[in-house]
């Protein structure tokens, strides 16, 4: 029982549950991130760049097998029939959703960081004088001392 005691003391602490709350919201925003990708950005990039379609490029390193019955032109029918495929198109895609993931992420930690430590102006207390002001007091003060 000392196992099981151990376990659930673990599992219920604070930062476990954060970790489970985040991978949780994380996979929501996964799902949004790639809809933002895929139904928004790479549109615009393909009309940018002259209708190119990025979902779809990829270079065939494998034969085409005689009973293949597809587009032997589209990534996802190649694929399909197991034929070896180098889908640089998707991971520029995969590239892209991973950055504006990153970028929401960075922004996110950011403000909750912004909330959770509010700056000295924030918080009321006069910002602490630069490291040369404090020198130049104390020279100073030390200065006036000896002329006493």
């Amino acid at each position: 029982m000392g196992i099981v005691k151990e376990f659930k003391e673990f599992a219920v602490k604070g930062n476990v549950m954060d970790l489970a709350i985040g991978v949780i919201i994380g996979g929501a925003f996964s799902t949004i991130v790639n809809s933002i990708v895929k139904d928004l950005i790479m549109p615009l990039v393909g009309v940018a760049t002259g209708g190119l379609d990025f979902s779809n490029k990829f270079i065939r390193l494998g034969d085409i097998p005689p009973t293949f019955k597809g587009n032997p032109d589209s990534f996802k029918d190649l694929q399909t029939a197991g034929v070896a495929v180098f889908g640089y198109g998707s991971f520029i895609t995969v590239t892209i959703n991973f950055l504006i993931l990153a970028v929401i992420v960075f922004a996110m930690v950011k403000f909750i960081n912004k909330l959770r430590n509010p700056t000295p102006a924030e918080a009321g207390e006069p910002p602490a004088p630069p490291e040369d002001v404090v020198l130049l007091r104390e020279i100073r003060d030390a200065l006036t001392r000896e002329t006493r």
